[in-house]
């Protein structure tokens, strides 16, 4: 099977109910990332209270022909306490081969599609049986039902783990200026060393880049105003994500917005790389300090 593709940006839906889209205007957010370039849309079993893919898939079903224009990511094995999950008695992770299936049954129903393009495990498991997991993924492959696996959320010697039995396409992670753990923990180094392209997901900061009176979020938020200028005066978020893109793991930044807008903010910027010293700069800024 050829390595996984997605588009170069992905839209995550994990805010979709929040947005009180009705299905025209959910159909209209997806035709305008398609008319961007964005054909990959992010999801979860948990998203909105185990809402967002059903009405996703709403406006996939009375659209002929859209599912075959995007790619679906999903993820599974968080069991929260829900109207919608009366059987989970408390807030826990399942990889078990049981709940794998299950899940993916589910989100095939609610995204009406017959296959996901990428399955994540959403967080590590301590209870995780490498070589079930393993399997699981082999079978769900071998019917069809899912294309590409990968995790979110691991370590890297959670991730080697899995890896060692089952090649992983993709690594799902929190990265931007305010949490750039992933750049010297391990994390990165570890997707390009096994050949793993990771997707950042809250590459904004959840927003914290541009309100609130966070000092590092005001650091940042005046360097990225004095680099704007060099970069044809791009926005604040165009220049966040610029940043994400300037590692060489390559990585795909997820969005989090029901604007047209948002989604036009993160795909400008493909066409800017930042220099070496001003990507060290919005570092500098997020983290306080400067090199060692």
């Amino acid at each position: 099977m050829a390595n996984l593709q997605l588009s170069p940006i992905v839209a995550g839906a994990w805010r979709m109910r929040d947005w009180n889209f009705d299905l025209s205007q959910r159909q209209r957010w997806i035709e305008a990332a398609l008319e961007l370039g964005i054909d990959s849309f992010d999801h979860a079993d948990i998203y909105g209270d185990y809402t967002v893919e059903g009405l996703f898939g709403e406006a996939l079903a009375v659209s002929p022909g859209l599912r075959d224009r995007v790619r679906l990511v999903t993820k599974c094995g968080i069991k929260l306490t829900s109207a919608q999950r009366p059987q989970h008695r408390i807030k826990s992770y399942d990889t078990s081969r049981d709940h794998v299936v299950a899940s993916v049954e589910q989100s095939l129903r609610a995204l009406r599609t017959d296959r996901v393009d990428l399955l994540l495990i959403h967080r590590p498991d301590l209870l995780m049986d490498v070589d079930e997991l393993a399997a699981t993924f082999d079978a769900l492959k071998a019917a069809g039902k899912v294309l590409h696996v990968g995790v979110s959320n691991h370590s890297p010697s959670q991730l080697a783990l899995l890896h060692a039995k089952h090649r992983l396409e993709t690594h799902q992670i929190e990265c931007s200026p305010l949490h750039p753990a992933p750049l010297d923990d391990g994390t990165l180094d570890q997707c390009q060393a096994l050949g793993v392209r990771p997707m950042i997901w809250s590459p904004l900061a959840g927003g914290r880049l541009f309100g609130g009176g966070d000092e590092r979020a005001e650091r940042v938020r005046a360097v990225l105003a004095e680099l704007a200028p060099r970069y044809g005066d791009a926005s604040a978020a165009t220049l966040a994500y610029a940043w994400l893109l300037r590692h060489p793991s390559r990585p795909w930044p997820i969005t989090g917005s029901g604007r047209i807008e948002g989604l036009r903010e993160a795909t400008a910027a493909l066409s800017l790389r930042l220099s070496a010293e001003d990507w060290y700069a919005i570092w500098q800024a997020g983290a306080g300090r400067e090199v060692a």
